[in-house]
Formats: C-alpha cells, structure tokens, sequence
C-alpha cells in the first residue's frame, strides 16, 4: 500500500490507482551507492558535482522517474541545484519561476510532501500553475523531501514519476536518507572550508551551477549534442581528469574550448 501523509494532496483520487511499489534495488546496490556518493565527498569535489550524482541515484535507488534539488541561497531564496534530466530541470525553474509547487511548501513547512495526482482537483486548485507544467512535461505524482540542518530547511528533495500514484513508505524513508546524505555534503563543504558561513558556499556552488549550464549549452551547439550528452562528457571530461566540474566548464566557457570533447 502507499504510504499516508497529512500533506498529501488528492489523496481520494489516488487511492483509486495503484500506488507505487516498494523499491527493489538491493541492499548492496545501496551500499555501493552511498559509498560512490561518499567518495565524491571525500575526494574533494565540488557541491554541484556531488548535488548532481546524488539527484542520478535517486533515479537509480528509488524506482522514480526523475529527481531535483532546489536549495537556498545566502538571501534564502531557492535555486536550483541539481536534476536528473532536462525535463526535471525544466518543471523545477517552472516552481521557481511562478513560485509554487510541492517544493515551495516543503521548504515552508519542513515536513515531506506528496502530490499523487497532479491533475487531480485538489493539486489544480492548490498549484494551479505547477499542476499544469507537471502534466506538460509528463509528471503524473511528485513528492518533494526536505533538507534540513537542525531546525533550519535549507531546500528540499524533489522525487517527480510519470504515473500518478502515492509514493511507498519505503521509498519514502530511502529518499530521506538521500535527501539527508544531501544535508551533510553541504555541511561537508562547509568543514572543509573551514570558518565559510553556508550561505557563502551555497552562493558558490549555484554560481558554479550556472557556468555548468552555460558549458553544457555551448558544447550542445557546437557539437549538436543533446543537454543530457553535453553534461555527460562534460562530466566524463573532469572526472577523467581528476578535475573539477566547474573549473572545466568555466573553460569551456571563458576559451571557448572543447576540451577535446
């Protein structure tokens, strides 16, 4: 059965559809990516790099369609972070951008919470604009997780799956986890960085989130790639070469270089 949440919305219409099963990655599947996630951490990367990898294995781990992380700037505003795809990236500035939508409510709230039907009444009538954008890029349900340090909500976890349905507990538990692995990353850079406020490294790494899109862009028209195969070798690029994400697109984008791409 799926899981009951006093923050889902439409919850009569999506009792009347299957609701979403358990995920059935196993526990090793776990293991290993919550270590790649870890080393990344480890090995110095930058937050966007890690935001990135982490909204993939979201995907990966918890059977959903596409995966988000918006996050709060210096001035707490919410920026994006990370997608998992191009259609995620797309519906997430569309929250942003008529600033409403499951995310917004989570980051208010603390608490998760659970669209299961985006073209139910009560998903129209509560997020008029997002429920259309969600069924424009082709999200029936979306649950958005939050990122907490202590008491303060710092952004939130945005799970988004093409058929409507309630998300499962298990799911539901497994994405916290990740959204909380989330948390201690830009905790993480904050250590490393020693007496840095968290503001100053959230400003850096949505900075280094918009050179990333400007390379993916740039390479996308050169080459005549798609986004998705832009960032790929972009990211395929830095990895091989024992280099940060954001320091190869700013060449990309201050030379104009391929990088040999």
């Amino acid at each position: 059965m799926g899981s009951e949440s006093p923050t889902a919305v439409d919850t009569e219409s999506a009792q009347t559809r299957a609701a979403a099963a358990a995920p059935t990655v196993s526990g090793r599947g776990v293991a290993e990516a919550f270590v790649a996630l870890a080393d990344t951490l480890v090995t110095g990367s930058d937050a966007a790099d890690f935001m990135g990898l982490l909204a993939e294995r979201c995907v990966e781990l918890l059977g959903v369609d596409a995966a988000g992380l918006l996050v709060s700037d210096q001035r707490g505003e919410l920026r994006l972070m990370a997608a998992s795809g191009e259609r995620a990236r797309s519906l997430e500035l569309s929250q942003l951008r008529y600033a409403q939508g499951p995310c917004l409510d989570c980051v208010g709230g603390g608490e998760v919470v659970h669209c299961p039907d985006t073209d139910g009444a009560e998903a129209r009538r509560r997020w008029p604009r997002f429920a259309q954008q969600a069924q424009g890029h082709g999200f029936g349900a979306v649950s958005a997780l939050p990122l907490r340090v202590r008491e303060e909500v710092i952004g939130a976890l945005d799970l988004f799956r093409e058929a409507p349905g309630d998300l499962h507990a298990d799911t539901v538990a497994m994405g916290q986890a990740l959204a909380d692995l989330a948390t201690i990353g830009l905790l993480h850079e904050r250590a490393v960085r020693g007496e840095r406020l968290l503001a100053e490294q959230l400003r850096a790494a949505l900075d280094s989130r918009v050179v990333i899109e400007q390379a993916k862009g740039v390479l996308a028209e050169r080459h005549g790639w798609a986004m998705e195969e832009a960032f790929a070798r972009l990211r395929g690029h830095a990895r091989d070469h024992n280099r940060r994400l954001a320091e190869v697109a700013q060449e990309v984008v201050s030379y104009g270089g391929d990088l040999g791409l």
